[in-house]
């Protein structure tokens, strides 16, 4: 029994001894899927709104939810595609503010007024357990006036059609181009994974406020709250992104014949 525990702790070790951090982007499967929905809503009555679209193949989790009673204007269009290459966006904090290739947006304009105040918020998360960089940003609400124009995006894969390659080979490619940052950007175009965030401009009369995380055990610990409960007018980014390439950590045996 003892030999057996000694034999496991081997492995242990040797596991141990050749970790890599850092995520390269995720390859979007070859049979890839997609979600498109859109409309546009002008009227006085009860509001029940909620999505969801969760894809651990890319590590996509997004949630958003709202209700109440009263005026509303929306017109709103969430889009998702594990082929990042089909589904183009122009983001303005991102690449420039030129188009952006992007696994999930969603665009959302929206006034709403009413007694009852219009309760709810979204989640958008790059799941670390499924290969994403382990960030969230969340937006959450409570209000009897709003006029919101916002914009919620993400990115985690590889281009579907590399010129040249695969999206496979490029992720060892990628390893290559190493601190090249002019090599990874040839190599990416305007894919930009990974990245997780959103843009908003919103005024409201109520409560309103975000929540940002990055967290990485042991490494990395990132966090941004805010919280207003009156009338006010705010613009606001919040963005996440992680150059995909694969870095190694030197760990606390190498070198040592484990």
């Amino acid at each position: 029994m003892k030999g057996v525990t000694i034999a496991v702790l081997a492995v242990a070790l040797v596991g141990l001894c050749s970790i890599t951090m850092a995520n390269p982007p995720l390859v979007p499967p070859v049979q890839y899927e997609q979600f498109c929905e859109s409309h546009k809503v002008s009227g006085s009555g009860i509001i029940d709104v909620a999505n969801s679209v969760i894809d651990k193949k890319i590590a996509l989790e997004y949630f958003d939810t709202m209700t109440g009673d009263g005026d509303i204007e929306l017109d709103q269009e969430t889009a998702f595609s594990q082929n990042a290459d089909v589904l183009k966006r122009n983001i303005s904090t991102v690449n420039g503010g030129n188009k952006s290739n992007l696994n999930f947006v969603q665009n959302t304009k929206m006034t709403y007024s009413g007694q009852t105040p219009l309760t709810g918020g979204r989640y958008l998360n790059s799941k670390e357990f499924y290969g994403g960089i382990g960030a969230n940003v969340q937006e959450l609400f409570s209000v009897t006036e709003m006029e919101q124009d916002e914009t919620a995006f993400f990115s985690s894969t590889t281009p579907y059609n590399p010129p040249g390659t695969t999206p496979e080979k490029l992720v060892d490619s990628l390893a290559k181009a190493g601190r090249d940052q002019d090599a990874v950007a040839a190599l990416m175009g305007s894919n930009p994974a990974h990245l997780v965030g959103i843009e908003t401009k919103n005024s409201f009369n109520g409560t309103w406020g975000t929540d940002a995380t990055w967290h990485r055990i042991f490494y990395k610990d990132i966090k941004a709250h805010e919280m207003f409960t009156g009338t006010f007018e705010a613009e606001k980014v919040l963005k996440f992104h992680e150059n995909p390439v694969r870095e190694k950590h030197r760990a606390p045996c190498e070198g040592i014949d484990c």
